[in-house]
């Protein structure tokens, strides 16, 4: 009878075991899988608060324009600028319209 009721100990120790190391794989594969969406989201975000802080600002990009490109950036009128667009009858070229860009969005 003590034989019994160590053998039945023994197996149960190992399928609680057993039963405790897949639940805590099954945990560490989650854990894993957002802290690999977390790395993503982090690089998106540092991206967007580069371009945002630094590249949007107006005042820092004249003063790249100062500093980087003294004299290779020109402002252009924005009327003057031109769009081409292939269809089947040809290529169009029209004017372009920032307010339609804008109204797409």
């Amino acid at each position: 009878m003590k034989k019994i009721v160590i053998i039945i100990f023994v197996f149960s120790l190992i399928f609680f075991t057993a039963f405790i190391k897949n639940s805590s794989k099954k945990i560490e594969d989650e854990i894993f899988l957002i802290n690999e969406s977390l790395r993503d989201l982090k690089k998106e975000l540092s991206d967007t608060k580069l371009e945002f802080e630094y590249l949007s600002s107006t005042e820092k990009l004249l003063e790249y324009q100062s500093q980087f490109f003294e004299k290779d950036l020109f402002q252009k009128d924005i009327n003057k600028i031109k769009t081409f667009n292939k269809n089947s009858n040809g290529i169009l070229i029209s004017n372009f319209n920032f307010f339609e860009i804008n109204e797409k969005n």
